[in-house]
């Protein structure tokens, strides 16, 4: 029998997506949540957790009447729809290809992110806007917390980063959260391109020093909705400013793929060896950090919400994938 050969795999950027409207039946005051983009893993999963959730109206903006490239069309659908919160979820996030697309990136994730912000500022909307681990260097020895002095390797982390200034200029009342190694059952993932791959190959080469916390969308849309319905309920002086919101604990790629593969094998799905690489092995055209490792203890003192274990919610979406 010929072996199957082996593939070297790194990390890969999540696209931005999203889903149609969805309303909750609840009792009491509802919600009005608006989320920007189209068939990314977060708005969707919003979608379908919403829909579990007593008095939220969940709405999806997307193209062609929204383009975060228009700052006019950004807009006119926000102001159009009259939100109680808008949730900022799409945006330019194709890590390597921003190196050779700074301008729309910039475009993108600050003008775009900005005009988001302020067209929910001018209905009088919280805005709850996504952003990233790749706003750190990655040097740190440890988790980072909020207040770490940032410092993006890339044309992606460095727009991603303005963004955060532009929503919190144009908008006071913000919540930005900062997550990383985002997976799910939709779109492009790390855990969905490890079970693929894993059909025709033996072994698949991963890196292994890149350490951070592997989240689900899922999650992410749980603690979305924990904290929309507490911003609308107003109940802390504290709720806004930037936190960090990613699975409780952390790992390398590697030690990621290991798991996936440990849950599959459970679930009778596909297998593969693991080999553990250094980065350099790997060239990417954007630098990724080495650690970006989230302390999310802020939110859980203001917000009394906190993300599962990672194993935990990474062998949930494997099982479901498998299955």
């Amino acid at each position: 029998m010929v072996p199957r050969q082996s593939l070297v795999v790194g990390t890969h950027p999540q696209q931005p997506l999203c889903r149609p409207k969805v309303r909750c039946s609840g009792k009491g005051t509802v919600v009005r949540i608006l989320v920007t983009g189209r068939e990314g893993q977060v708005a969707r999963s919003l979608a379908e957790r919403a829909s579990t959730v007593p008095g939220i109206e969940l709405i999806v903006t997307a193209r062609p009447d929204f383009d975060l490239l228009d700052p006019k069309s950004v807009r006119s659908a926000i102001l159009v729809r009259k939100p109680s919160i808008v949730v900022s979820a799409a945006a330019y996030t194709s890590v390597d290809q921003a190196e050779d697309e700074p301008e729309t990136a910039q475009a993108i994730n600050v003008l775009g992110a900005r005009a988001v912000s302020a067209a929910a500022a001018e209905t009088g909307a919280p805005v709850i806007h996504l952003s990233t681990d790749y706003v750190f260097r990655g040097d740190k020895p440890g988790a980072y917390i909020e207040t770490d002095t940032t410092g993006p390797n890339g044309v992606y982390g460095r727009t991603k980063l303005d963004g955060e200034g532009a929503v919190a200029s144009a908008n006071s009342r913000h919540v930005i959260l900062r997550t990383a190694w985002v997976y799910s059952p939709f779109g492009r993932n790390f855990v969905k391109t490890m079970l693929r791959l894993a059909k025709d190959r033996d072994t698949i080469r991963v890196v292994s020093d890149q350490f951070g916390n592997p989240t689900s969308a899922l999650d992410i849309a749980d603690g979305i909705l924990h904290i929309a319905k507490a911003v609308e309920r107003g109940e802390n002086s504290h709720q806004f400013g930037i936190f960090h919101l990613a699975g409780t604990g952390g790992t390398n790629w590697s030690g990621l793929a290991r798991e996936i593969f440990a849950e599959s094998r459970r679930v009778g799905g596909p297998l593969a060896n693991v080999e553990d690489i250094f980065t350099y092995e790997y060239p990417t055209g954007a630098k990724r950090p080495a650690n970006s490792l989230l302390d999310c203890q802020k939110l859980w003192d203001i917000y009394g919400w906190r993300a599962p274990d990672w194993q935990e919610s990474c062998g949930a979406v494997v099982r479901r994938l498998v299955g």
